[in-house]
């Protein structure tokens, strides 16, 4: 896994930071934490221009959390919450990224609604989800009998992201066995 998140010779960043679209300067909130060193890449990449937090369920989660960002030299403001009730204002960030490999929106249940009408609420209008989540098995773990990802392609994402009221909706890409769905927040939303 160590070398899903090294950056190539070329200098570029490694996919699931290209893919968030996450830029120096930007507001960005994360939401739960698969890997933790992916979450202190993208609290890195906004830099001290911008402002990176992280909510989590639990202290466990937020230990994670505040690990990966000083491995990756970046400040984290991690808040342990109810994904359902963010403790954030209106309109206060620019992206929202859902970290769902583990698969976070599952555990939910009923409650994923409500958790991605405040992605929805905190996002300010223009601003994009980004949900990273389990996708097709690449390298390895496909040559050796690794199983499609047990999802539906990203239609369950999508039509989710869709029902909380992110319009567009769209499926990125579903590379190195992982899926990247995006949805905007328009002025309308």
């Amino acid at each position: 896994m160590r070398v899903f998140l090294r950056k190539t010779a070329g200098g570029r960043d490694p996919l699931p930071i290209t893919m968030s679209g996450v830029r120096m300067g930007e507001r960005v909130l994360q939401i739960g934490v698969d890997d933790p060193r992916m979450a202190g890449a993208i609290a890195a990449k906004v830099g001290l221009s911008g402002h990176a937090a992280i909510a989590v369920p639990d202290d466990t989660a937020a230990k994670r959390a505040q690990s990966g960002a000083a491995e990756a030299g970046g400040l984290l403001d991690v808040q342990v919450t109810n994904l359902d009730a963010l403790p954030f204002e209106t309109d206060s960030f620019d992206a929202v990224v859902i970290h769902n490999v583990g698969p976070l929106l599952a555990t939910l249940g009923h409650r994923i609604g409500s958790a991605l009408a405040e992605s929805l609420r905190v996002l300010r209008s223009g601003g994009r989800i980004i949900v990273i989540e389990g996708g097709t098995p690449a390298g390895l773990t496909a040559m050796f009998g690794g199983a499609k990802n047990a999802g539906d392609d990203g239609a369950g994402t999508m039509s989710a992201l869709q029902a909380a009221g992110f319009k567009p909706v769209r499926l990125l890409a579903d590379r190195e066995g992982l899926r990247f769905v995006e949805g905007l927040k328009t002025p309308f939303a």
